[in-house]
């Protein structure tokens, strides 16, 4: 019986210590990432764009008119994926989704001026990832 019992505790012990593994694991790996590399390891060509995306582009540079209200938002990086700026410095874009009934997770998030950004990135992804965007 005692033995029984010993063997239960070292299981619980076991599943604590994965459990608290497991919980922290997402902010070892956000610890770690670093905010030079903006959330991927590779540019993106503006031409290599979705249609949509390049559409959204050139709307930027046009100054608009965007068809979702969010669009031209302050963007707050709170994922610090992109590099630090102050905050309304980076302004989001919806990238058109054929399908969604909503807004979807595509975006272009530029930085700058609102016509003349700086740069521009592309998220798939709702803000996990971003590539900068590269006028070729």
């Amino acid at each position: 019986m005692l033995k029984a019992v010993a063997t239960r505790a070292r299981k619980a012990g076991f599943l604590c210590v994965v459990g608290v593994a497991f919980a922290l694991s997402p902010m070892v790996g956000q610890a770690r990432q670093s905010p030079s590399t903006h959330g991927s390891t590779t540019p993106i060509a503006l031409a290599d764009l979705p249609p949509q995306g390049r559409a959204t582009y050139a709307l930027i540079r046009e100054g608009g008119p965007f068809p979702y209200d969010k669009d031209g938002s302050v963007f707050g990086n709170r994922e610090r994926l992109l590099p630090a700026q102050k905050r309304g410095h980076y302004r989001e874009y919806t990238v058109r989704t054929p399908g969604s009934r909503d807004r979807g997770a595509r975006r272009i998030v530029c930085g700058g001026k609102p016509r003349v950004p700086d740069a521009c990135y592309y998220t798939s992804d709702h803000y996990a990832s971003f590539r900068e965007i590269i006028e070729k």
